[in-house]
């Protein structure tokens, strides 16, 4: 769960995004919140993330939306590569692709996510997201981009 200050009128952290922070190295963040995102489990470079159906997670025909699914896949690959960082790790995803197999109607979805290769600043992961029955509903691949060290 993420501690965020906002200006309530501006919505706008008052003194920068260092007014962000994480309340533990792996949690969810404001968007992830948004969409009841939930850690079940997260070490050695894999993650399971749980996300529930809701009428606000889905598209005009009544079908879980695929930006959630994404989103979802996506959190649980960062989680993994979380896992396997220091706490003070900055990085982000720089290319992603997402397979759609079946639609979601009803019932929790899961993404279950492992690291597949990393490097000395890429890490490329991959998630199977499952409907509550534990059918596969969507594959994921990422690729995420370790930030330089600063230097003092």
């Amino acid at each position: 769960m993420a501690v965020l200050h906002v200006d309530p009128e501006t919505e706008r952290c008052p003194n920068g995004p260092d007014q962000f922070v994480l309340t533990d190295w792996i949690s969810t963040a404001p968007f992830e919140d948004l969409l009841d995102l939930r850690i079940e489990t997260a070490g050695q470079g894999k993650a399971v993330l749980h996300m529930p159906f809701k009428v606000k997670h889905c598209q005009g025909g009544g079908l879980m939306h695929g930006g959630a699914l994404t989103a979802l896949a996506d959190t649980a690959v960062a989680m993994a590569i979380k896992s396997l960082l220091p706490a003070d790790s900055h990085f982000a995803t720089i290319d992603l692709r997402m397979e759609f197999l079946a639609p979601v109607r009803e019932g929790a979805v899961r993404a279950m996510a492992q690291v597949t290769q990393s490097g000395e600043r890429t890490y490329i992961g991959s998630a199977e997201v499952l409907d509550r029955q534990d059918q596969p509903v969507a594959r994921f691949t990422s690729t995420f981009k370790l930030a330089r060290k600063r230097r003092s």
